[in-house]
């Protein structure tokens, strides 16, 4: 049985290694630069920028993780409602095909539909097709005609600077 539980600080070390196993797989492993402490601060802190799910198994008292969730809220004009932005889903290669990931999902939309959401987005890498036919199986579908665009390090503190 698979328990889905919000985050807590003491998860953090367990979800560094997944963020970097993560950049790993998606081959982006030069663009990895974070940190225990802001990860902490931003999840946290004073004022947390995003949220975090872990699912384990239910059946072993204080058993290890075998994924997590990592998400924040977005806000739809089209919709006037908020919606929940998935940055992260990730499981242990080990655990992969054993409901984990699904489960994550499931709270996550039920964390929408509870806060009233107009949607439940996320992005996946175009040749990741193991990923693709797991979102098609639950009903999700891409968004077509939309490009995203991204400002980050240098570009986007030179735009600050204007």
């Amino acid at each position: 049985m698979i328990r889905v539980r919000r985050g807590n600080p003491a998860d953090i070390p367990f979800v560094l290694d997944c963020i970097r196993a993560l950049a790993e797989f998606e081959k982006l492993s030069h663009l990895f630069e974070g940190s225990r402490e802001q990860l902490t601060e931003h999840l946290f802190g004073e004022r947390p920028s995003c949220e975090l799910l872990l699912a384990e198994r239910s059946e072993a008292a204080g058993s290890a993780a075998d994924g997590y969730a990592l998400y924040f809220t977005t806000y739809s004009t089209f919709l006037t409602k908020p919606g929940l932005f998935l940055e992260d889903l990730f499981v242990l290669p080990e655990a992969r095909g054993l409901g984990f990931g699904k489960a994550l999902l499931v709270e996550l939309a039920r964390i929408a539909v509870e806060r009233g959401c107009g949607r439940l987005e996320w992005s996946v890498l175009d040749w990741n097709s193991r990923a693709i036919e797991f979102y098609d199986s639950l009903g999700a579908v891409p968004v077509t005609g939309w490009i995203p665009y991204r400002l980050e390090g240098t570009a986007l503190a030179a735009l600050a600077r204007r």
